[in-house]
């Protein structure tokens, strides 16, 4: 949780700096772009190298380039020296991190509770980092209004150091459970498109990979990279409270759904719910985009963050269930690289198409798109007669 609070936080005052130094939609959807593209580049080398080696170092060396990235911002925003090169070095170095440390986390907690406690513990696993993503803005924002954004982003490399500490001595090394077992096979892009052919028949299971694929590649996160101009014509210019909030709406409204979704057994998993809840997490971001006043931008936002994490969660459940023993681990891989990998082009349809024609207007109207594209294919590949494994 603090790692990842620690990761909002930079997000939050580097985001906030740069829009205010450059103003630059475009410099925006390429920090979406340096954010998610390793994933969908990355993921397999990495997850190779967290089969071979020591998870803790790993995941050690992923946050030293964590705090290596937020000395580098706070050091070019206390001397006045940042130029558009130093950002664009600094979001790509943040990004490759991220990207480095998700696979060793992973075989770490399995390592840590076994098979037999692995769901609750991803599940909680989660839940602390929704939690990060919540507590990142507001601890930002107050650093920022406390501290000034230089000293604040000095300040964050500190938040990076008890996971790190506590990896030197920790008795686990992501292979404990696994040791004699084969290394798993790496999941290139032939492979992937090997393997959605195999399950072709499925129709749960590519409905499912292609709403998260389609959901990722036109809205993804990009409207959180471009938070400092639409705060700005909110009429909230200023790196305070209501600025966090409006960053940290999307999170709250996830966590809320998770506890919704856990407590009170709400919503069993459904092709056409996740494709419901796709639809209307689609209206909610274009209300959004559309909003004019501060208030109804929040309630939207909260109410955006459990539409997605309902529908996401929900998609992912499905491919699991319906996944053949013998290729679960490839389908929830193959799901992950649509889910995280495809929302770097969310950077090009929100961002970039924003400095042409304003990031109101390709918020929305990706939005828009998705929502279309996604009543459309629920037409074409209905979910019903599907394939089924057991």
């Amino acid at each position: 949780m603090l790692a990842m609070m620690a990761d909002h936080i930079e997000h939050v005052i580097s985001y906030w700096v740069m829009f205010q130094l450059f103003r630059s939609p475009t410099l925006a959807g390429f920090a979406v772009l340096s954010h998610w593209m390793p994933h969908l580049l990355f993921s397999v080398y990495f997850g190779a190298l967290a089969d071979r080696f020591d998870c803790r170092r790993i995941i050690q060396t992923a946050q030293f380039m964590f705090m290596g990235v937020s000395l580098a911002w706070g050091l070019l925003f206390l001397t006045n020296t940042m130029q558009v090169w130093h950002a664009v070095i600094l979001l790509t170095v943040h990004g490759m991190a991220g990207v480095l440390w998700g696979p060793g986390s992973q075989l770490l907690i399995h390592d840590i509770v076994g098979p037999e406690h692995l769901q609750s513990a991803v599940r909680l696993n989660s839940t602390s980092r929704q939690l990060g993503v919540l507590l990142g803005p507001a601890v930002g924002g107050g650093l920022m209004l406390f501290l000034g954004p230089p000293v604040g982003l000095l300040v964050n490399v500190l938040i990076y150091l008890p996971l790190t500490l506590w990896l030197w001595k920790a008795p686990y090394t992501g292979h404990r459970q696994t040791k004699g077992l084969p290394q798993r096979r790496g999941m290139g892009l032939k492979d992937a498109i090997t393997l959605f052919r195999d399950v072709a028949g499925n129709r749960t299971i590519v409905s499912m990979i292609l709403l998260a694929g389609l959901s990722a590649l036109f809205v993804g996160t990009a409207f959180q990279a471009l938070m400092p101009e639409y705060a700005h014509d909110l009429g909230t210019d200023e790196a305070g409270l209501e600025y966090s909030a409006l960053l940290g709406a999307n999170a709250a409204g996830a966590v809320v759904g998770g506890i919704l979704l856990e407590g009170r057994g709400l919503l069993q998993p459904r092709a056409q719910t996740a494709i419901i809840c796709t639809i209307l997490w689609s209206l909610a971001i274009t209300g959004f985009a559309a909003a004019t006043s501060y208030p109804l931008a929040l309630v939207l936002l909260f109410l955006a963050g459990i539409l997605n994490l309902t529908s996401l969660s929900m998609s992912q459940t499905l491919v699991q269930l319906h996944s053949p023993p013998n290729l679960r681990g490839r389908l929830v891989g193959l799901y992950n690289m649509a889910a995280h990998g495809l929302k770097a082009f969310s950077g090009i349809t929100v961002g970039v198409l924003g400095s042409l024609i304003g990031v109101h207007w390709s918020l929305a109207l990706s939005a828009m798109i998705l929502a279309v594209t996604v009543a459309l294919f629920a037409f074409v590949i209905p979910t019903r007669g599907s394939q089924e494994y057991n």
